[in-house]
C-alpha cells in the first residue's frame, strides 16, 4: 500500500485529506501532518493504517476540543461532560485533557478567578451564588475556596447597591417581595435585614 495523494480539504483547510492506492483513508489536520512526517509516494503496512487512522480520530477530537474551548474558557469538568457527550472512550478524554492542560488552555484556577471576575463586573452576585454557579461547573470545593477568599468585594456594599436599584422598580416596593428576591440571589437573610435597616 502506498500515499497516492495528500490534499488539502476545500470546507476545513487546515485539515488534509490523505489517500492510499487511490482512494480516501483517513484526515489529519497541518501540525499532526507534520508531526506525522508523512510524505506522497509512501509504503505503508495494514498497521501502519491503523495506527494514522486512530491518530486521525484522535486529533479530529482534539480540534473539536479546541473549537469547544475558544469559544469560552471552560471548567475541567464542563470538558469531562463535554467527552461524555462525544461519547469518546477514558483513555481519549484523559489525554485531550492532558494535551489541553499542558497548552494552558484548561486551568480550573484561572477559570474560577475569571469567572468570579466577570460575573462581579456585569451584575451584583452574592458570594453563595457564586459558589453555586462554580460548584455547577464541577470546580473543586478546594479551588472555590481559595478564589472566592482572594475576592476582595465588599458583599455588604454589593447588597447596597442591590437593594437601591430594586427599590427603584415598582415591583419591589414591598419590602417581603424584595426580601425574598435578594434571598434567591443568595444574599443571607441577616445581611439583608440589616441593610434594610440601615436604609430606613
Amino acid at each position: 500500500m502506498n500515499i497516492t495523494a495528500i490534499k488539502q480539504q476545500l470546507k476545513i483547510p487546515d485539515r488534509y485529506s490523505i489517500f492510499v492506492d487511490g482512494k480516501y483513508s483517513f484526515s489529519l489536520s497541518a501540525q499532526a501532518l507534520l508531526d506525522a512526517k508523512i510524505i506522497n509516494g509512501q509504503a505503508l503496512t495494514a498497521d501502519d493504517v491503523a495506527h494514522y487512522k486512530k491518530l486521525a480520530g484522535e486529533d479530529k477530537a482534539y480540534g473539536l476540543a479546541l473549537a469547544y474551548v475558544a469559544r469560552r474558557m471552560r471548567s475541567e469538568g464542563e470538558l469531562r461532560d463535554y467527552f461524555r457527550r462525544k461519547q469518546y472512550d477514558v483513555e481519549l478524554a484523559e489525554a485531550l485533557l492532558a494535551r489541553l492542560k499542558l497548552a494552558h488552555f484548561v486551568d480550573d484556577y484561572e477559570f474560577a478567578t475569571r469567572w468570579v471576575e466577570n460575573r462581579r463586573l456585569l451584575k451584583a452576585t452574592s458570594t453563595r451564588r457564586l459558589k453555586l454557579e462554580l460548584q455547577q461547573k464541577k470546580v473543586s470545593n478546594d479551588i472555590i475556596q481559595m478564589v472566592l477568599t482572594e475576592d476582595e468585594t465588599d458583599e455588604r456594599q454589593v447588597l447596597r447597591e442591590l437593594i437601591e436599584k430594586k427599590q427603584k422598580q415598582s415591583r419591589y416596593q414591598d419590602s417581603q417581595k424584595l426580601i425574598a428576591y435578594l434571598a434567591r440571589q443568595g444574599f443571607k437573610y441577616d445581611d439583608i435585614k440589616s441593610v434594610l435597616s440601615e436604609e430606613d
